[in-house]
Order: structure tokens, then C-alpha cells, then sequence
């Protein structure tokens, strides 16, 4: 069988505010090209189809354009799992009706136990789920931690191993042996943290989401596809893409292939007027997500306004060195006592935004600390 492996699809995330629609389907519509090029007999997504569990209604005709074009008019069988950021119960609405075409959609423990089999190759669809579910399955009390849980979830599949077959593992985890990055919720909630590979040995191979880094775990068999987006700063020097996985009972050969963003994440530095020079920004690509790091030490007026006319996907700007020293400094040495309600403020609007208030802003400031005064003196 040859499929193909990507998960974290995380539809209708937005990154800093700025919404990634647009940019998650400039990335599917490689995908599906992709998969008609390699000629691929199925498409895996290992769970976080959305990345919440009550997604947006765009979000959600985003997902069904996708499958739509997938499943309905490409003919590609789809294998896809629930993950944590997704609601089973909600993603389980059509599932019974949605094999007809060849579209599995595991939601629940119990369904990971019934394999799909597909020429010579067993898939088991195992959805992201917490002890508790295991313990009510297998009503076992000593099922306490992720570890105990698949050790039963584990034996209980290999009871349907069919000799002379390849079997597939579709799960949605933390490996142990695993490297995160900020984008990714910890799945420590009832006690569910790592999977110990060894439970994963007889698999002949493991199509894990969960974590956005494809070398986030390096083995043979057991792979994490990543994000076909970057999520995070912390993403930006990622490699993303998708596996191209060739599996039989004797082999397992991977390939991955890179997706190219439509807005990249990028890190600038230098002084803000570095930064507004015309022949600096016309070499670079400004519709691409920027971080900026500040080297000027004085204050900037307006700071944010002027750098987002330049930079229109601005996703944070912070001083390299001095400004926040400096004001830390200057808090500590002031009697705090001895300022007045307006000039706190406008310190700490200062400090937060990196620029001063304007005139209008001040008049509000006032404004307001005067209703406040008088509401005090009434009392």
C-alpha cells in the first residue's frame, strides 16, 4: 500500500490574531496535488482536523471543501482520527454513512479495534482518548496513566493481526523520546502524557499527529508528519510537509515531501529606521508573518501604526537591548507614592505599547480619572 501521512491540520487557527484559511488551503491544494502525482491508494490525517472543538462555521466549510474534494471528486479514500483539539462527539456526526464512499472517521476508542484493510495492508484508526476511556472499555480500575492504557489497547489490536499483512498504527500522542514546540497543548490532562515506543514495535509502521515537528521523533517506522503550516515563532525553522509512505509486510520505505507556505514566518532586526528604508523592504517578501527586534533605545512614536503601513502581518515587536532595562530601572529608583494617578498611567501605557499617549488619549485618560475621583469623593 502507499499512503499518504499528514495530521494537525488545526482548520480555523489563527496565528496571533491573523486568520490562516487562505493559507491552510494553499497548503491542502498541494497536498492533493501531491497525492494524485504519487499515485497514492489513501490519505491519512492523524487527528487535530480542527483546532477547536467548536470550529467556526468557515472553518468548518473549509474542512468540507476539502473532503468534498478529496474523497468525493479525487475518489481518495480517507483514514482520519479525532486529536485533542477536536470534539469527537461533533466530528462523529456522518461517520457511520461516511465509509460508503471510503472516508473512515475514527472517534472513539473502541472503533481503533476494528481494522481496515486495504490490499495487503490492516489499518487501525485509534483516536485520541484520555485513561478514563480505557478504563470503562476494558473495565480495569489499574488504568490509571497513558502507558497502562495502551498497553491494553495495544494487545487488544494485535488480536486482529492477520498474517502475510502489513499493520498500520493511526494515533494521535506524545512519543516518548518526543521534542515539542510552543503550538502544541500538553496532553497531560487525566494523567495522559507519553506512549513508551516499545508498545509500538509490532506496528510496521505508526502514523502519529500531535506535534508540528516532523523530526520531532526519529525512527524507522514511527513518524510524525507535523503541521503542514507553521503555528508559532517557535515553527518558524521547521520543515513542513508530508510523508509518502510505501508499507508491506516486509518494507517500509518513507519519503517526505515540503510544502511551501503562502506567508512564511520570518525574524527582522535593526533600528526602526533600518527598517523603514524603502530599498530594505522592497528586498524582502512584506506580505510574509514578521517578528521584529527593535535596536533603537529611545522612544518611537506611534511605533506600531508606521511599522504595520510597511508590514501589514506584524505578529510582535520587542527591544533587543536597553529600553526595557532602563525602564525597569527607572521604576525602581521613583517613589511610586509620589506620582499622580495620570503619570502612572502614562508610564505604564508606555511600557506596554512601547509609545506615548497621544493628546486625545490623554484627554480620555483624564477624563476618565476624574469620574473615578468624583464616584470616590461621593462616597
Amino acid at each position: 500500500m502507499r499512503f499518504l501521512h499528514t495530521a494537525d491540520w488545526h482548520i480555523g487557527k489563527k496565528l496571533h490574531g491573523y486568520n490562516l484559511l487562505e493559507d491552510q488551503l494553499h497548503a491542502f491544494n498541494q497536498i492533493i496535488q501531491l497525492a494524485k502525482k504519487e499515485a497514492v491508494d489513501g490519505i491519512i490525517i492523524a487527528g487535530d482536523l480542527y483546532d477547536r472543538s467548536v470550529p467556526s462555521v468557515d472553518a468548518v466549510e473549509v474542512f468540507n471543501q476539502m473532503i468534498i474534494e478529496l474523497n468525493l471528486e479525487e475518489k481518495l479514500p480517507v483514514f482520519a482520527i479525532s486529536g485533542n483539539h477536536d470534539s469527537s462527539i461533533r466530528l462523529e456526526t456522518g461517520g457511520p454513512w461516511f465509509k460508503q464512499s471510503d472516508f473512515y472517521l475514527h472517534t472513539r476508542l473502541e472503533q481503533a479495534f476494528q481494522p481496515i484493510e486495504v490490499g495487503d495492508t490492516q489499518l487501525f484508526l485509534l483516536p485520541y482518548f484520555e485513561p478514563i476511556a480505557a478504563r470503562l472499555y476494558f473495565e480495569n480500575d489499574e488504568i490509571r496513566t497513558i502507558e497502562k492504557a495502551m498497553e491494553f489497547v495495544t494487545a487488544e489490536i494485535k488480536k486482529n493481526f492477520k498474517s502475510g499483512m502489513a499493520h498500520v498504527l493511526v494515533s494521535h500522542f506524545f512519543a516518548a523520546g518526543s521534542a515539542k514546540s510552543d503550538s502544541e497543548t500538553k496532553l497531560t490532562v487525566g494523567g495522559l502524557d507519553t506512549v513508551p515506543l516499545d508498545l509500538l514495535r509490532d506496528f510496521d509502521y505508526v502514523a502519529l499527529g500531535h506535534l508540528h515537528n516532523k523530526d520531532a521523533l526519529i525512527s524507522d517506522q514511527i513518524r510524525y508528519s507535523g503541521s503542514p503550516l507553521k503555528f508559532s515563532l517557535s515553527e518558524r525553522k521547521q520543515e513542513k510537509g508530508v510523508w509518502i509512505v510505501d508499507i508491506s509486510e516486509q518494507s517500509c520505505q518513507l519519503e517526505f515531501h515540503r510544502i511551501q507556505p503562502l506567508r512564511e514566518i520570518k525574524e527582522l532586526q535593526g533600528t526602526f529606521q533600518e527598517l523603514a528604508k524603502q530599498e530594505f523592504y522592497e528586498s524582502i517578501d512584506r506580505k510574509d508573518f514578521m517578528f521584529i527586534q527593535l535596536t533603537d533605545r529611545s522612544v518611537i512614536p506611534n511605533m506600531m501604526y508606521q511599522l504595520r503601513k510597511v508590514y501589514p502581518n506584524i505578529l510582535g515587536v520587542e527591544r533587543v537591548y536597553g529600553r526595557e532595562n532602563d525602564q525597569k530601572g527607572l521604576t525602581k529608583d521613583v517613589n511610586m507614592k509620589q506620582l499622580s494617578p495620570l503619570e502612572l498611567s502614562r508610564q505604564f501605557f508606555e511600557e506596554m505599547t512601547e509609545e506615548e499617549l497621544t493628546s486625545q488619549q490623554e484627554q480620555w485618560l483624564n477624563e476618565s480619572l476624574d469620574s473615578v475621583q468624583q464616584k470616590e469623593r461621593g462616597k
